[in-house]
């Protein structure tokens, strides 16, 4: 299993790719820092653990693997095992984690909150700095498709970020097909999740109805160039993000509402991300808060007539008195 294209001893052009950037992604690990590979068992997240095993050694970090079961078909433990199995097979320990999915956001979303949830844990438990997760650039790609079909804004147009705390994602510059053939040039035999062929999820038909069809009627290279987008809207996303963190540091009272003067001699980008912020603290929940609710509030600002603020996700209501924007739950106000 040494990676070879034609037993010649150099390696396959895609595993060299991939070590590259799982190398790259680890630099500021010093040895003996542990490392957490998430694992499904597909080829994307097996050819990172491949990858992983191998600069791990290099480098002497302490490499573990996580299969996280989600419980949701009928062979699922199995299918965890026998990536598990896999796993140890490239001389690195692996575990096998049962997890409870909820129903909070949908089957996707609750999977993904059971998943990360699992993952932390147990990267805390064995001391690891980072946990390692397999998305490509195709999954970038529909992510950014995705965030346009919601008219989302910049930040989820950036798409996944490499490095996020904890989180890293050494293969976003890599495609599926390169983690394919990782997998094929080490003899690991990946095994295909039957969900990814399900349309009834939004993320399976832009896999393989959207982004083919859009290949087809704009050439070759799309999938690239979204992904190139989310990288170049992510630098600018990040810039906003700190202004307004330092304007909303800036416009904050002591009890949690905002200074109307300073939110008014704000750019707009600046402003709506100030106010989201706002009422994220307040205790709307992210997921739940939309644009529109954020428009609602900057009228409290900007074309405040007297009118009341907008009821806001979580039970959290808004009202302008003056020079004063508060925040508060129902019959309260702080």
């Amino acid at each position: 299993m040494d990676g070879s294209a034609a037993g010649d001893g150099r390696p396959d052009p895609a595993v060299s790719r991939g070590r590259r950037a799982v190398s790259d992604a680890l630099l500021d690990l010093p040895a003996d820092a542990g490392v957490v590979v998430g694992v499904s068992g597909g080829a994307d997240s097996l050819a990172l653990a491949v990858l992983t095993a191998y600069v791990g050694t290099r480098r002497d970090l302490r490499v573990r693997a996580i299969v996280v079961d989600h419980g949701l078909q009928a062979e699922s433990a199995q299918v965890a095992q026998a990536a598990a199995d896999a796993v140890r097979r490239l001389g690195t320990e692996a575990d096998v984690v049962r997890v409870e999915v909820g129903s909070a956001g949908g089957p996707e979303a609750a999977a993904r909150t059971a998943r990360q949830t699992a993952l932390a844990t147990y990267a805390d438990e064995h001391g690891c700095a980072a946990v390692l997760l397999g998305h490509t650039r195709d999954d970038q790609a529909e992510t950014v498709l995705l965030g346009l079909a919601r008219g989302s804004g910049a930040r989820s147009l950036a798409g996944m970020s490499p490095r996020t705390g904890l989180w890293r994602r050494p293969l976003l510059g890599l495609t599926r097909a390169d983690t394919e053939q990782v997998c094929r040039a080490v003899g690991a035999s990946w095994w295909d999740d039957p969900h990814n062929l399900d349309r009834r999820y939004a993320r399976v038909r832009v896999r393989l109805d959207v982004l083919p069809g859009l290949e087809d009627a704009l050439g070759p290279g799309v999938g690239a160039s979204l992904a190139r987008t989310a990288d170049l809207l992510r630098d600018d996303a990040d810039l906003l993000d700190d202004l307004a963190a330092a304007a909303y540091e800036q416009s904050a009272r002591d009890d949690g509402s905002l200074d109307v003067a300073e939110l008014v001699a704000l750019p707009r980008a600046l402003r709506t991300r100030v106010l989201r912020a706002a009422a994220i603290a307040a205790g709307c929940p992210a997921t739940d808060l939309t644009a529109a609710h954020v428009t609602d509030l900057e009228r409290l600002v900007v074309r405040w007539r007297g009118q009341g603020g907008p009821a806001l996700p979580g039970g959290i209501t808004a009202v302008r008195d003056g020079a004063v924007l508060a925040f508060g739950r129902a019959g309260t106000r702080r």
